[in-house]
């Protein structure tokens, strides 16, 4: 599969891959991006690039302003890492103990640097503005809001997000217009029964039954409540209940998540879990505590974002650029399309000589084929080119 890497990416190429591998050696959890954070600003301001820091608390932006007047298009990369502990073995595994980059905000960091290095030395040439946002806090906080807040879309006309994927291989980028990532919803119940012995039953409200029931009603919602085109879905992750072998539980909490990809199904589903709960409630005459929370909305491209987007990708990966492989996974990059029209997209990443969902997101020996952050780069390249150097 044909790549072509932009040349003044290639040229800095050893940059781009070191400054990730630092990066991930260094990896700080939400809001505690301090490091990261400075590592941005002084390459920025190294650049040229007008920096503002402690945006979004931790957050840096750098505004690049062209020679003649014009658009004003944002790029944006995430910082933050997971609290997990690394189990691979590479030169440059996390040195920081319960802390890893195990989804790629390290290369995402890293493209975007790349990319600004590139375009502070043809500002000449630019017709228009680049707004480069390093935002804290995507694995759960949701730092996109807060950096909204500060006002870093403020006149941003466009908006583009990355993410590398190590569901796809290198060569091949995913774009579509709509929804391409999923909302994430969790919620939490608690059933309130009468325990006993487990040899009397008789007069008790066993909570593990009521739970048992519960959990395969639920599963309903999606395969009889939701279009079967449209993915849902619904997940118990964790039950906890009861003391021993011979007594009957009295109390059980349950905590899952909710995913779908439209706003619509996302409300059908909080309002049917709160329906079947309240039934639940009447068969068996116990009661159930429901708290349900909103996680991040749908990521919905807008349609000619995303045309612009599949153009400039071609342009660099060729047939490599088409429909992307999807999950049900949540990213606050939604909160910023809510606000301005704009593109997430996804690099295959999945590392060399290995099947591409052998090394997922999120696992202890993540890591990703570095040749696709050369290809993230030139397409925030060529965005920026086809959009404000037009002419």
């Amino acid at each position: 599969m044909a790549v072509n890497i932009r040349p003044e990416i290639q040229d800095i190429e050893n940059t781009i891959i070191s400054t990730r591998r630092d990066i991930h050696q260094h990896p700080e959890l939400a809001f505690e991006e301090h490091r990261t954070a400075k590592l941005v600003a002084d390459h920025l301001e190294s650049l040229g690039i007008d920096v503002q820091t402690g945006v979004g608390k931790t957050g840096v932006v750098g505004i690049l302003k062209g020679k003649n007047t014009g658009k004003t298009i944002a790029l944006r990369a995430d910082m933050d890492a997971l609290p997990m502990q690394e189990t691979s073995d590479v030169p440059y595994k996390s040195k920081n103990d319960g802390v890893m980059h195990a989804c790629g905000h390290d290369g995402h960091t890293a493209m975007l640097l790349g990319a600004a290095e590139i375009l502070s030395k043809n500002r000449e040439k630019l017709n228009g503005t680049v707004k480069f946002l390093f935002q804290p806090a995507e694995e759960g906080q949701g730092g996109a809001r807060y950096m909204i807040k500060d006002g870093a879309l403020e006149g941003v006309d466009e908006v583009y997000g990355i993410h590398l994927w190590n569901y796809q291989e290198f060569g091949t980028l995913g774009v579509k217009p709509g929804p391409i990532m999923a909302a994430a919803d969790l919620f939490e119940i608690t059933i309130h029964g009468k325990g006993g012995h487990g040899a009397t039953p008789q007069g008790t409200k066993d909570a593990v039954v009521i739970s048992s029931h519960l959990v395969q009603t639920l599963q309903t919602i999606v395969s009889r409540n939701t279009n079967p085109i449209e993915s849902t879905v619904v997940t118990i992750g964790q039950i906890n209940g009861g003391y021993n072998f011979n007594i009957i539980a009295d109390t059980v909490n349950m905590k899952g998540t909710a995913r779908a990809y439209t706003e619509e199904n996302r409300q059908l589903i909080k309002t049917r879990m709160a329906e079947v709960i309240k039934g639940t409630e009447q068969i068996f005459s116990c009661k159930i505590d429901f708290d349900y929370e909103d996680g991040y909305p749908p990521t919905i491209n807008d349609p000619d974002a995303a045309d612009t987007l599949l153009n400039a990708a071609q342009k660099i990966v060729g047939e490599g650029a088409g429909y992307p492989y999807l999950s049900m996974g949540g990213e606050d990059f939604s909160y910023m399309l809510q606000e301005v029209p704009g593109c997430f997209f996804l690099v295959g990443s999945s590392p060399m000589n290995r099947e591409p969902l052998s090394v997922p997101h999120h696992c202890s020996h993540f890591d990703i084929d570095e040749r696709a952050l050369l290809v993230g780069s030139s397409v925030y390249l060529q965005i920026v080119e086809d959009l404000l150097m037009k002419g």
